[in-house]
């Protein structure tokens, strides 16, 4: 399969030398499952996008400390080529980011929520199997780090994992839209070194809630399953 990468933000330079970018991250989370992918990456801030469309298997994006309501242009420029995939019926995966901006593509709502952060390992409840999926669950333990949230959905929509925290955690749009509000890419101590990062940010109590979820393991390799079920099916 080949894969375009839809970059929206990077990683902090100090972070780099041990966490390379978000675009490696996101080709290794695909490489721990299967190595014969191939991949090229687009910066949407730089309003980079393929020409080609046909050549890629699916397109992905990365996460970004952006907000999608904001009005920049690259972030308007990105929520008009999702609408564009969605006319031509390409295969879309929405990384956090991504999630909320098929939200806006779709027209429906996304905002910062009321419930504030969510940081650290969050699990969801698995509400919805679609004949896709492979391997099942009863929940979905995937690492986080937002405040923002989809507040509606489309009605042709199926919510697969939700949380009382985070109701549109996993949302399968339609036939080739699937999109997650968490970080499959991201490991438990790229997490924590965010967390240490935004502590004058982030509430003390949800820090320390966060530490401790930490010591869950991440769903990250079921997850990546998942999108390959779902681009094959």
């Amino acid at each position: 399969m080949r894969i375009a990468i839809l970059q929206c933000d990077e990683v902090l330079e100090k972070f780099q030398p041990e966490f390379g970018s978000y675009v490696e991250m996101i080709k290794h989370m695909f490489e721990c499952i299967d190595d014969t992918f191939e991949f090229d990456s687009y910066d949407c801030r730089k309003e980079e996008y393929p020409d080609d469309l046909d050549a890629y298997d699916f397109f992905i994006t990365t996460g970004s400390r952006a907000s999608v309501y904001e009005k920049d242009i690259w972030i308007q420029t990105l929520i008009e080529f999702v609408r564009r995939l969605e006319r031509e019926k390409r295969k879309f995966i929405g990384i956090c980011f991504g999630h909320q901006i098929l939200a806006m593509a779709f027209q429906t709502g996304v905002e910062k929520s009321e419930k504030g952060w969510g940081i650290g390992v969050a699990t969801n409840r698995i509400v919805c199997t679609p004949r896709w999926m492979g391997e099942q669950k009863k929940n979905l333990n995937i690492i986080v780090s937002h405040q923002d949230q989809i507040i509606s959905l489309p009605k042709e929509a199926r919510v697969i994992a939700e949380s009382d925290f985070c109701p549109f955690f996993m949302v399968q749009w339609n036939d080739h839209f699937l999109s997650i509000q968490g970080h499959p890419e991201w490991n438990r101590v790229y997490s924590k070194t965010l967390i240490n990062e935004r502590r004058k940010l982030i509430p003390q109590p949800i820090v320390e809630k966060g530490f401790q979820s930490l010591e869950k393991e991440p769903d990250n390799d079921c997850f990546i399953r998942w999108i390959i079920d779902f681009i094959k099916k």
